[in-house]
């Protein structure tokens, strides 16, 4: 039976939050409810009240909330008293990750990485990407593009462009080039080209970059998405000159703009992947820096962290991989889906002369400015629908519905979001919402 939202009308009692708990948590405050259960695309919350969540955990539940394959493993592994916290450590759970990762991602895509347990989030794949690339080639300059963002520890903080989360650092954010992305100038300019004309020039005071770190389709900075030429270009630059290419897959990884990885099909290979969020399926911490072989230059323990063996999250991630990635059915779905989300976005902007942005299952649309978007958000979430923005203004609205959503709890969230949009900006325009 389809369910539709059934969103709380009161708020929770906070007092304890606003006691005890940091200012600096922000999704409670647009989204001011106590949620106490999870399944598939809904969060419950403790007054009965019924969300579809087109968040997602910011894309780490791309196979939605406590699915039951990914569930079952995990219980199976904690009533046989399976290894929780590891270190480095050799165990069962890891090496049955490390297997499904060659036979079912690497070995069918024609990949030879080895896999680095880093500390359990994005930032931590990020920082010793970054380690690795300066290690490995001498240099201390990083390129980094414009509206990028790779994490808020200080090295990915570095990398990243919003100067809000800039501002949070206390210290100068050094050693990184801040370089236009795709299209920063509009279609007319290749910014690849001048990239490597800034790289060629021993005048321009851009100094040899020891990495070039990009995201394929940039998930806080606004959806913006390269075109497989530039990247093809920047994979290019990056070996004539003689630095290491840095995916940054945390956020478009597993699945969410079509493939396992963002940039299969596009021509070119990375010589390091930064993965977290839905890596482990299930919500739970855990990041993977990838590298060709070559580049394995660390000595023990010269990159570490004490949650780097969390096999509980080895036992979810070969659970997906195992579940979804053996064949490409799953692939194909989010194909179809993936277009279904396409085309109501582009009926929605085609309605109010907008733009819509993105790849895959990871879209959204430019409603033109932050205000606009923060209002279309809380209609949403008034209707039972979860939703967050992204952008330089934040002005993008983002949909990172799970990849496994039924096509009728879909529509029914994009139907509230189509509502919503129009009741923000149908009065400008003059017309009835």
């Amino acid at each position: 039976m389809t369910l539709t939202p059934r969103p709380t009308l009161a708020a929770p009692d906070t007092a304890i939050y606003d006691r005890r708990e940091s200012g600096v948590r922000s999704y409670s405050r647009s989204m001011p409810r106590q949620f106490n259960r999870a399944d598939g695309a809904w969060l419950h919350d403790t007054n009965g009240g019924r969300y579809l969540d087109f968040l997602s955990g910011c894309a780490s539940l791309n196979y939605g909330h406590n699915h039951p394959v990914l569930k079952d493993a995990l219980l199976d592994y904690i009533s046989a008293d399976g290894i929780a916290h590891g270190l480095d450590l050799h165990t069962d759970a890891k090496e049955r990750f490390l297997e499904a990762l060659e036979e079912v991602i690497l070995t069918p895509r024609g990949l030879d990485y080895r896999a680095m347990f880093t500390g359990p989030t994005g930032t931590n794949a990020v920082e010793a990407a970054i380690k690795l690339a300066r290690k490995v080639t001498g240099r201390e300059m990083v390129i980094a593009f414009t509206n990028g963002f790779h994490g808020m520890t200080l090295g990915a903080l570095a990398c990243t462009g919003n100067a809000g989360k800039r501002g949070g650092a206390g210290v100068p954010l050094s050693h990184v080039s801040h370089e236009p992305f795709d299209g920063y100038f509009g279609d007319d300019v290749d910014t690849a080209a001048l990239l490597d004309q800034r790289l060629s020039d021993p005048s321009s005071g851009l100094d040899a970059p020891a990495a070039i770190l990009v995201e394929t389709v940039q998930g806080e900075g606004g959806l913006n998405a390269a075109s497989p030429e530039w990247l093809r270009a920047i994979a290019a630059i990056a070996k004539k000159h003689g630095a290491l290419m840095i995916v940054d897959d945390i956020q478009a990884g597993c699945g969410r703009t079509g493939s396992f990885f963002s940039f299969e099909g596009m021509g070119f290979t990375p010589d390091i992947v930064t993965m977290a969020k839905s890596l482990s399926g299930m919500g739970l911490p855990f990041a993977l820096t990838l590298f060709h072989p070559e580049l394995d230059v660390w000595s023990p323990g010269e990159h570490n962290g004490t949650f780097r063996g969390n096999n509980h999250a080895f036992v979810t991630a070969t659970a997906a991989m195992r579940h979804f990635w053996a064949d490409s059915t799953f692939q194909d779905d989010i194909a179809r889906r993936g277009a279904l989300l396409e085309s109501r976005l582009n009926t929605m902007a085609r309605e109010h002369g907008l733009q819509t942005r993105g790849r895959g299952m990871m879209r959204g649309i430019d409603v033109g400015s932050g205000e606009i978007a923060d209002a279309v958000t809380q209609a949403c979430f008034d209707q039972g629908l979860i939703i967050e923005t992204s952008g330089a203004n934040d002005e993008i609205v983002k949909v990172l519905a799970p990849l496994v959503i039924e096509d009728d709890l879909l529509t029914a969230g994009l139907d509230i979001l189509e509502h919503a949009i129009r009741k923000q900006l149908a009065p400008a325009l003059g017309v009835a919402a």
